[in-house]
């Protein structure tokens, strides 16, 4: 099996995680500055094999569009271009970020450490695959 890859796209930097060959568990990857990641995702796709990304469809709460859906969808037209032969699909990202802090309380991280939004945005794109993982199930 291949692995399946997420995607938690800013504006500045974005969260990524992954799950392992067997599809069994997900993993908080990087987080890369959003500029330098098609080239990152190239680099990581030719070294792993990866079956399909699930990129991040930010809402609002209500369940309208963000203001930064636009800059995704801008991001996965060139993904798609750049990587054709790996399948996309969005996944609701709506309250990530609090269960991402949340999670980061519940860990015993420090309040200092959960300032690093990088981490905030790697463990993001990490609830977005296994909320992805445990639909698919």
């Amino acid at each position: 099996m291949a692995r399946v890859l997420s995607i938690d796209y800013g504006k500045k930097r974005t969260g990524i995680a992954v799950t392992d060959p067997c599809q069994i568990i997900a993993n908080g990857l990087t987080t890369v500055d959003t500029p330098q990641l098609l080239k990152f995702l190239q680099d990581y796709t030719q070294r792993e094999s990866v079956e399909r990304i699930i990129v991040g469809q930010p809402k609002q709460t209500n369940g309208l569009d963000s203001e930064n859906l636009s800059r995704v969808q801008a991001f996965v037209a060139n993904l798609e271009k750049t990587l054709p032969n790996i399948p996309i699909e969005w996944w609701d990202e709506r309250y990530t970020s609090v269960l991402a802090h949340q999670a980061m309380i519940q860990s015993g991280i420090s309040r200092k450490a959960r300032r690093d939004k990088a981490l905030v945005d790697t463990i993001s794109a990490t609830i977005i695959l296994q909320g992805w993982m445990e639909r698919r199930k």
